[in-house]
């Protein structure tokens, strides 16, 4: 029965994993082209990214941790922490150790960003996003219920939103830094000078 609860809580936190990165992609890309509204502004977007990223770290940790003491893939710290070094499925196993490689970056370096700048930062955050196909194809082929039709609508989903967000991305073209001066400069036509009008 403990070996059941192993696998269940291996699958249930790896696929929690991939639903919260999936979210963390999709506002990544809303982040880099600068998105806001007057009803969700953008410095909740990147609040919640961060966050949304730090809980998928968590059921990373929970889906790894499960793996290693579940003694049916026998995967082993080694195995969890070095690429296709797994005898279960390595090479799909191996992608996902991939995956976590690149979120781990993404955490430390984003600790670090003063000191390591905002280049070589930028470098790397663009790198990580490369976990997220590696962890649905990493899905596909590591788990014995990789083509249940629960699993597979949950990665259509996950495929569909990421897509949308990608096509949506590409659409609008580079971040919108470069038009700031023209936003700050359209905001202070519209406010008033504070004594327009007024007579002593």
């Amino acid at each position: 029965m403990s070996d059941q609860i192993l696998w269940f809580a291996t699958r249930g936190a790896g696929v929690v994993s991939l639903i919260l990165l999936t979210m963390v992609t999709c506002l990544g890309l809303l982040t880099v082209v600068r998105w806001q509204s007057p009803s969700w502004p953008r410095f909740l977007t990147a609040g919640l990214h961060r966050n949304l990223a730090l809980l998928s770290l968590a059921f990373l940790g929970t889906h790894i941790a499960t793996a290693i003491l579940d003694p049916f893939t026998s995967l082993g710290i080694v195995a969890a922490a070095i690429p296709f070094a797994s005898s279960y499925r390595p090479f799909w196993v191996g992608l996902g150790v991939i995956a976590v490689d690149l979120v781990l970056a993404l955490i430390v370096t984003s600790l670090i960003r003063e000191r390591i700048g905002g280049r070589a930062w930028r470098a790397i955050h663009w790198a990580s996003y490369a976990a997220w196909p590696l962890a649905l194809v990493h899905g596909l082929g590591s788990g014995s219920d990789a083509f249940a039709p629960w699993l597979l609508a949950i990665q259509a989903i996950c495929l569909a939103l990421v897509a949308t967000a990608l096509l949506w991305r590409l659409s609008v073209g580079g971040s919108n830094r470069s038009r700031l001066p023209d936003v700050v400069a359209a905001g202070a036509r519209r406010v008033p000078a504070p004594f327009a009008g007024r007579e002593d």
